[in-house]
């Protein structure tokens, strides 16, 4: 039996012994943004060996070759190091900015008249007006639209539109430099979601095989279907991940559950959602993504500032702590870092507190009662299996693990909607379904080699021998297992067992 199936390495990475002697696995996974702070020399493999589950490449800095080098970088890396390290492709989307100033910024008075002209030199812009790099602006906007500047710093009231200009009178002043972003209260935006540059992107996404791909400001479900389609064309077979920072995405439940839906994850974008929105909204909306994704059965990224103070301290602030233990308690599958690991002074330091903070709310009572949802009737043989396994797993005493053998990751995802402490160690031989249970909540991917010629009960007792020597579990536990009667079966979860982990690990070692 091959004995690099189980990788101990990676153990010490994601787990801890609690005080009590008990297994502790972090089971919220992190993705990292790469840029210029994780191409020093060195920090790549140490931001994985910290426990980076997601690389994101972001498509809206850098160059294809960039892109191409970090994605070949983590894959090596994490093959070095013997873990499963998923690529997110994170497309721009439309660039909806003003231009830029003759000065690079002037400072705007309440109660001044202020002018956004599509016609306007893209350099031209002074004390009075700017162009525009979203043309659009004009037949999107109407008298007494609010648009929101600069991440919400800069407000404007719409006066009047008379064609290539918005003529608006500034709300809240301030200082604006070039090619600030440009948001309307309430949405309405036409802009697309894909642009000709995002088209030319999946080029690139195509060939470096991203396991995931972001799409940025989605409308609604049409939006996705258009980049699967467009990326299918291409040769990706990526996962998509659409980014709700919308207001129209969130608008009405049909909405938003029709968005998840198309999707085979979603982030909850909350920079210019919260623009859109409003801040005083986005934390009962970020609560309910998160709520309808668990339901959906999609697992959910939530981003934006999580830990910004470290991109120049080397510790959060107690507001990021909770922060991030708050999306935890909520069931989140993932918290994100953007410039926090791509341009920050301390990137590894990011990672561990990130890591630390959410082990801390994984182990509170709010976060353990996520359950299963046990009143539900299942038309699914494995979708009931892995639900029932995880119904076990919260009253069997001595069980120490749980073990999925898996051809399309579909029985751990169901799994991973519990609370259940317990690592759940997902075994396929498939590496696009690995890379997708990297973001799974809970679940630990592992490379599965089988031997040939072996029962199916024999593949069983090596298996949870292997486990629970990686784990190092008691002798007196035991593990539970699903599978398929056959291997290489999609949907074929049918069997689930208890094994002794004393009798697995005789039969491992050859007695």
């Amino acid at each position: 039996f091959p004995k690099h199936i189980i990788l101990l390495n990676y153990y010490k990475l994601m787990t801890a012994i609690s005080k009590n002697g008990e297994l502790r696995v972090r089971r919220t996974k992190i993705v990292a943004t790469l840029g210029p702070a994780s191409d020093r020399p060195g920090v790549l493999r140490r931001l994985l060996e910290a426990g980076v589950d997601v690389c994101r490449l972001n498509f809206s800095h850098g160059s294809a070759d960039d892109h191409r080098r970090r994605a070949r970088e983590v894959r090596e890396i994490a093959k070095d190091i013997g873990r499963t390290v998923a690529i997110l492709a994170d497309l721009q989307g439309p660039k909806i900015r003003i231009a830029r100033f003759k000065d690079q910024a002037v400072n705007l008075t309440v109660g001044a008249q202020f002018v956004l002209d599509a016609q306007l030199g893209s350099n031209d812009g002074d004390q009075t007006q700017v162009g525009l790099d979203y043309r659009e602006l004009p037949k999107d906007s109407h008298p007494g639209d609010v648009l929101l500047l600069d991440d919400g710093r800069i407000v404007l009231s719409v006066v009047t539109v008379e064609e290539s200009q918005v003529v608006t009178e500034v709300i809240t002043g301030g200082r604006l430099s070039n090619n600030k972003g440009i948001n309307k209260q309430g949405g309405g935006l036409s802009a697309s979601a894909l642009t000709d540059k995002d088209y030319s992107d999946m080029d690139v996404v195509a060939e470096i095989d991203a396991d995931f791909v972001a799409i940025s400001f989605p409308r609604d479900a049409e939006d996705i279907h258009l980049a699967r389609a467009a990326l299918r064309h291409r040769g990706s077979n990526s996962d998509l991940v659409a980014k709700i920072e919308r207001a129209e995405a969130v608008a009405s439940d049909e909405a938003l559950d029709a968005l998840i839906s198309a999707s085979d994850a979603v982030m909850v974008a909350r920079g210019d959602l919260g623009v859109e929105i409003g801040d005083d909204r986005l934390i009962g909306v970020q609560k309910k993504i998160i709520a309808r994704a668990r339901a959906l059965d999609r697992p959910v990224i939530t981003a934006t500032q999580m830990m910004e103070s470290m991109i120049s301290n080397s510790m959060p602030t107690r507001a990021e702590v909770f922060d991030v233990a708050n999306a935890v308690l909520d069931g989140t599958d993932a918290v994100m870092l953007s410039a926090e690991t791509a341009a920050g002074d301390y990137p590894v330091e990011t990672v561990l507190a990130m890591a630390k903070t959410a082990e801390g709310a994984e182990q509170t009572e709010q976060a353990q009662a996520l359950g299963a949802r046990v009143e539900a009737q299942y038309g699914r043989r494995d979708e009931a299996i892995a639900l029932g396994a995880m119904y076990i797993a919260n009253h069997l005493k001595k069980l120490a693990a749980i073990v999925c053998i898996t051809e399309s990751g579909s029985t751990p995802l169901w799994m991973s909607r519990s609370g259940a402490s317990l690592p759940i160690v997902a075994l396929s031989v498939q590496p696009k379904t690995l890379a997708r249970m990297a973001l799974f909540r809970g679940v630990i991917p592992l490379a599965f080699d089988p031997p040939v010629d072996q029962p199916m009960s024999a593949v069983d007792q090596m298996v949870v021998g292997q486990v629970a020597e990686s784990l190092q579990l008691p002798e007196d536990s035991q593990v539970l297992l699903t599978r398929g009667n056959r291997l290489n079966t999609p949907g074929g979860t049918s069997t689930l067992k208890i094994v002794s982990v004393e009798e697995a690990r005789r039969i491992a070692d050859g007695d």
